[in-house]
C-alpha cells in the first residue's frame, strides 16, 4: 500500500488534468491520486474516468453535483485519505501552477520531523511567474495581513501546496474548517499550528496557469480578509487539544 495520495480538485480543467495525471504518476515514487470533481461541464471527469483503465487503483475520483468549493473539495478528499489509511496527504493545483516534482521535496521534508510542509512562494524572495504585478502584491500582502492578525510566523499562509501527516488531518476537527475560498487553506495552516504541529516552508517557483481559467474571484479574496478576523476571534473560545 503506497503511502502517499495527492488530492487535486477541479472545475473545468480538460486542459490541463491528462497531463498533470500522466506526469505524477512519472515520478519515482508512487503517488497514488485522488481526483475531487464538482461537476466540470468540460467534460474533466469523462477524462479521469478514461485513464482509470490505464492507472488502475492508483487513480481516484469524486464526483460531486455543482461546484461547491475548494474547501469542501479537501475536507472531502481529507476524510476519504483517513479512511484509506495513507500516511502523507498532498493538496495541489490542476493547473501545473505547482510543479508536480516538488511533490517529492514535499514529502522528504514531511519524513524530515516535520508535520506539515507548505510549498511556499515567499520564503526566500518572491518565487512567481506569469501573475501581474497586482496579484503579486494582493497574496504577499494577505500573508503579511495574516502574520499581523494571527500572529502566525508563516511567509505564505494562502499557498495551496501542502503535505499533511495523517495524524494532522486526524487530530483537526475537520467539520469546524468552514471557510470555502482564500481563507481555508490559512485557516488549515492556522489550526495546524494552534494544535501544536510542527509547519515548514520549502521554496518552490509558483507559474501561472497556461491553460484554463483561473477561479480566483473578489468574494474569495473578500473572505479571506473578514474570515481571517473571525478566525482569530473564535479561537479565543476554542480549545485546540496537542495531537
Amino acid at each position: 500500500m503506497p503511502d502517499s495520495i495527492v488530492i487535486i480538485p477541479t472545475y473545468n480543467e480538460k486542459e490541463n488534468i491528462e497531463r498533470m495525471i500522466h506526469k505524477v504518476f512519472s515520478l519515482v515514487h508512487d503517488f497514488h491520486l485522488l481526483i475531487v470533481d464538482d461537476g466540470s461541464p468540460d467534460g474533466t471527469a469523462k477524462i479521469v474516468k478514461s485513464l482509470q483503465r490505464d492507472y488502475g487503483e492508483k487513480l481516484f475520483i469524486v464526483e460531486r453535483t455543482g461546484k461547491l468549493g475548494l474547501g469542501t473539495a479537501y475536507i472531502h478528499g481529507f476524510k476519504w485519505a483517513i479512511a484509506n489509511h495513507y500516511d502523507y496527504v498532498f493538496e495541489m493545483d490542476a493547473d501545473f501552477s505547482h510543479n508536480p516534482d516538488d511533490l517529492l521535496r514535499l514529502r522528504q521534508a514531511c519524513i524530515d520531523d516535520n508535520d506539515a510542509v507548505i510549498g511556499s512562494r515567499y520564503i526566500k524572495g518572491v518565487n512567481v511567474v506569469n501573475w501581474p504585478m497586482s496579484r503579486v502584491l494582493m497574496s504577499y500582502f494577505a500573508s503579511v495581513y495574516v502574520r499581523f492578525i494571527t500572529g502566525i510566523d508563516i511567509q505564505d499562509s494562502t499557498a495551496g501546496f501542502m503535505c499533511y501527516r495523517r495524524k494532522v488531518l486526524e487530530t483537526i476537527e475537520l467539520d469546524k474548517v468552514k471557510f470555502v475560498g482564500y481563507a481555508f487553506q490559512i485557516e488549515m495552516k492556522f489550526t495546524t499550528i494552534k494544535h501544536g504541529f510542527r509547519i515548514k516552508e520549502i521554496p518552490i517557483i509558483f507559474t501561472d496557469r497556461t491553460a484554463g481559467t483561473s477561479k480566483m474571484s473578489k468574494g474569495i479574496f473578500k473572505e479571506a480578509v473578514f474570515g481571517v478576523l473571525q478566525m482569530k476571534f473564535n479561537s479565543i473560545f476554542r480549545k485546540y487539544p496537542e495531537g
